[in-house]
């Protein structure tokens, strides 16, 4: 990835199986961090066709306009036409053994799994904050991201960089 020769916004897409919760909260949070600089997408594998009520309310809670986050399926961005991806996230969970989508081709990728606030069960405190402890750890994650020397990097050292940014402990009882 030459930067020297690079103009545009970084295409960034965030990939989870059901689209609806976590890539939905990344697609956000990049698009706050990163304007002008990144261009920030969410799709699913198997995308559950709704944006999760939890998550609208959290991100409508931190003023984001939430009305263009829908939830779609990856094909979208492998037709003609769709944006050229720089960078592919997967945000599932493996240890949760959920099925992580694998992106074809040639952006760079990186696995920066959290789990699934959907799947919490609970009281409406405990379900908001789940949602609210797996935003803290996007937003950890993105914001390490952005603020990454691009320009002085080669491919292997940004690779390296990305992939430490998906084994970030999170200091997610500190938020």
């Amino acid at each position: 990835m030459n930067a020297h020769a690079h103009h545009r916004a970084y295409n960034v897409l965030f990939l989870c199986t059901g689209n609806s919760a976590r890539s939905i909260m990344a697609e956000a949070i990049l698009s706050r961090f990163g304007a002008g600089k990144f261009n920030s997408y969410s799709a699913g594998s198997m995308p559950k066709g709704e944006v999760h009520p939890e998550a609208l309310k959290l991100l409508q809670r931190f003023n984001f306009k939430t009305e263009q986050f829908r939830s779609k399926s990856w094909e979208e961005f492998a037709q003609a036409g769709a944006p050229e991806l720089d960078f592919v996230f997967t945000v599932c969970d493996n240890a949760a053994g959920e099925v992580c989508p694998v992106w074809p081709g040639q952006p760079m990728t990186a696995h920066w799994g959290v789990p699934d606030p959907a799947a919490v069960e609970g009281s409406p405190v405990e379900i908001a904050q789940a949602f609210a402890d797996i935003y803290g750890r996007l937003n950890n994650r993105i914001s390490i991201f952005v603020s990454l020397p691009f320009e002085s990097l080669d491919r292997l050292s940004l690779q390296n960089r990305l992939n430490d940014i998906g084994k970030t402990k999170d200091a997610a009882k500190d938020l």
